[in-house]
């Protein structure tokens, strides 16, 4: 790593160094869904990029927000200018990444804004086939939990919703300038072949944010705000907690609530 970059709290910003990392992270990405573009988020010291950039089959491209870490890019990367974006990754326009064609997103992600980032490509999924992110462990654990678990919660449903999910790895602080306080966890995401849901979409995401809001609570009570036909879906789901009900339980309770709330 340049000794001149220093990682920004404010960014969040933990540099990964270990190579063998890098390149296991790197090698993550299955090509899965036929795309050829790969959007890095955060490059920093280009740890990852090194390896994204070699494999002849992507066409790379990242996107950081650091002044710092684009300055050291382009510099370390002088036949890459074009494809290093500087810019936030949340207010990115992802359709003009790599005009409207399919792309992967991958990355040492922030964790102040990781979940951020997610919720971003959940919104740009007709692009993104496959994720492969860093997150912190806790964060990666409810992502590819299941139903039954106390981890199970919005994040797990909105993302398993849309994608299949695979914790891949583990990783450790050190790794990281500085060391972050927490474990890491790598997952992969690969895209389902329906990305629409068989209900309005913004019920299911009011539905699931309201259930899991007062977990505790038996679903009858707990989605009181939200007009649902209990008389049309099996008895005892009335009963249920909201960490009991995978996606296609939400997706069939949505198709029973009033349409408008």
């Amino acid at each position: 790593m340049n000794h001149f970059l220093r990682p920004k709290k404010h960014l969040g910003q933990h540099f990964l160094h270990d190579e063998n990392i890098a390149r296991k992270v790197a090698a993550s990405l299955t090509g899965f869904g036929g795309y050829s573009h790969v959007l890095e988020v955060g490059p920093g010291t280009g740890a990852l990029t090194k390896w994204l950039i070699t494999n002849p089959a992507y066409h790379w491209a990242g996107v950081d927000v650091d002044d710092e870490s684009v300055a050291f890019l382009k510099e370390s990367l002088k036949d890459f200018h074009p494809r290093i974006i500087h810019a936030d990754f949340l207010k990115l326009d992802l359709s003009k990444c790599f005009d409207g064609d399919r792309f992967a997103v991958i990355g040492n992600f922030p964790y102040n804004i990781s979940t951020q980032i997610l919720f971003k490509v959940l919104e740009n999924r007709q692009l993104v086939p496959e994720l492969v992110g860093m997150f912190q462990r806790e964060v990666g654990v409810r992502i590819v939990t299941e139903p039954g678990s106390k981890v199970y919660g919005i994040l797990s449903v909105l993302t398993q919703a849309f994608y299949d999910v695979e914790l891949l790895f583990y990783v450790g602080e050190k790794v990281f300038i500085p060391a972050p306080k927490v474990k890491s966890v790598v997952i992969r995401m690969q895209r389902k072949e329906r990305i629409q849901l068989d209900c309005d979409e913004n019920v299911f995401f009011r539905v699931v944010k309201t259930a899991f809001n007062q977990r505790r609570k038996t679903l009858r009570n707990a989605l009181k705000p939200v007009a649902i036909n209990w008389d049309a879906l099996p008895a005892a789901w009335g009963g249920k907690r909201a960490e009991q009900m995978c996606v296609a339980d939400f997706v069939q309770m949505c198709q029973h609530a009033y349409t408008g709330i």
